[in-house]
């Protein structure tokens, strides 16, 4: 017979002790449980457990004190917090603290019942058939501590603010969150916020009912219902409009949602992720950004690096790329001759890993006898000089040429940071979208 779970219940008010008790031995429980910090700690010393749940004020200390003294000597343990209603600010410093995550009193048992399910299901840190992701590539020591924050921050409820450039991975990042934690096998919801004209934005997150404007001719499911039970990804969410950021706190705020026209809230169960190219905190002093959905958001912050501060790892990414490449095609692989890669190593990649990826499959494409010179890379020297601001009249034959052949180069740049999206790419060169549609059109890009 297997043996039984077992929870640690931290309370100094009987009847919410008796009532966790219950709740959890309906689940198959085994419950322990404590009235003050001194006794939880006891308790932790002579058995194993699988999760606590512990009140935030107790009569010789704080909750938060319990979640640092199990981060230290029994991080296998998830803790979740049981706060007063309406302290938020005491829920953002126990998930900062390293707390699974928490609920407000009266003790909702629905939700306690999917919280503690959501926390059994997460694996001890030191799993040893852990795999390592190959998709998360390099060696060097920021991309070994990235690896080692994704799989720490799985282990948590905690919204996640993912700072970095275009082009880092930065929903690969929150992807491997998602597949590493015990949503795993619910959906992952990504989004590009930039992407989704304003005026459906709200439909678009919450769903519509049927009739409830013009065109809305059946019933349709929104983001945050798609990502129920699992995890929903905010990419680029610097773009969301004033209006949007309001309704958005609310619905992480309350955990619930009401769709355009519906009459009564749904409540969703979704871990929110959340990025962006931009400063959000510039953002915020510039009065885009609301500061109240700021704090929310960014509860954990996780700094993808670019590439640039890891160029060690730009041989290994190439490899895999160009074997990548050379599967999907069925020739054969493509290598990089020593002065190639010397090319490569000593490139900013203002686009990331991303612009190394199209740069590599060009000069695949263009390459002779499976050998990639440097001159397939296509590196001109105008492109080292516009990030310098120190172009040579040497290299200038015609001024009108070498201004066109910049300015395709950073609009190429900005549509394959982008992925492709006018509209986005337009923003992101400080250009009107009509100003943009008319530079592509003179400069002869589809």
């Amino acid at each position: 017979m297997a043996t039984r779970q077992r929870a640690l219940i931290v309370d100094d008010e009987p009847d919410i002790r008796e009532l966790l008790e219950i709740t959890l031995g309906r689940m198959k429980l085994d419950t322990r449980s404590a009235r003050n910090v001194k006794e939880a700690r006891e308790w932790l010393a002579r058995e194993p457990f699988d999760l606590c749940l512990t009140d935030m004020r107790l009569p010789d200390g704080t909750g938060l004190d319990l979640v640092q003294h199990i981060q230290q000597r029994h991080p296998q343990v998830p803790v979740a917090m049981i706060t007063a209603y309406g302290s938020l600010d005491t829920a953002i410093h126990a998930l900062k603290a390293g707390a699974f995550d928490f609920l407000t009193k009266p003790v909702d048992l629905a939700r306690l019942r999917e919280l503690v399910a959501t926390a059994l299901r997460l694996r001890a840190p030191e799993d040893p058939s852990l795999p390592v992701d190959s998709r998360l590539l390099g060696e060097s020591p920021p991309m070994r501590e990235l690896r080692k924050q994704i799989h720490k921050l799985a282990r948590s409820q905690a919204p996640v603010y993912i700072s970095g450039e275009s082009g880092s991975g930065k929903e690969l990042v929150a992807r491997l969150i998602h597949e590493q934690g015990p949503r795993n096998e619910q959906p992952f919801v990504p989004v590009n916020c930039g992407a989704i004209p304003s005026e459906l934005m709200e439909s678009e997150f919450f769903g519509h009912k049927k009739g409830s404007f013009t065109g809305a001719i059946e019933d349709k499911q929104g983001l945050f219902q798609a990502a129920n039970s699992g995890t929903l990804f905010l990419d680029e969410v610097a773009d969301l409009p004033l209006a949007m950021q309001v309704k958005l706190l609310r619905a992480i705020q309350e955990k619930a949602i009401r769709t355009v026209g519906g009459q009564q809230e749904q409540v969703v169960d979704v871990r929110v992720l959340c990025a962006t190219h931009k400063d959000l905190a510039a953002e915020v002093a510039a009065g885009r950004f609301r500061q109240d959905l700021y704090y929310r958001l960014n509860v954990i912050e996780l700094r993808v690096p670019p590439l640039r501060e890891r160029r060690e790892d730009i041989p290994a990414i190439a490899e895999v790329v160009l074997k990548r490449l050379a599967d999907s095609s069925g020739l054969p692989a493509a290598r990089l001759t020593p002065e190639a890669l010397d090319k490569l190593k000593n490139y900013r990649f203002p686009g990331n890993v991303r612009e190394l990826e199209n740069m590599l499959e060009r000069a695949y494409t263009l390459c002779e006898d499976d050998q990639i010179q440097a001159r397939d890379l296509r590196l001109a020297d105008a492109c080292g000089a516009a990030e310098t601001g120190e172009a040579s009249l040497a290299q200038i034959d015609n001024l009108e040429d070498y201004l066109e052949d910049l300015e395709r180069k950073l609009i190429m740049q900005a549509l394959e940071e982008t992925r492709w999206n006018r509209t986005a790419a337009a923003q992101r060169l400080g250009l009107t979208f009509r100003s943009m549609r008319y530079r592509l059109k003179k400069l002869g890009i589809d």
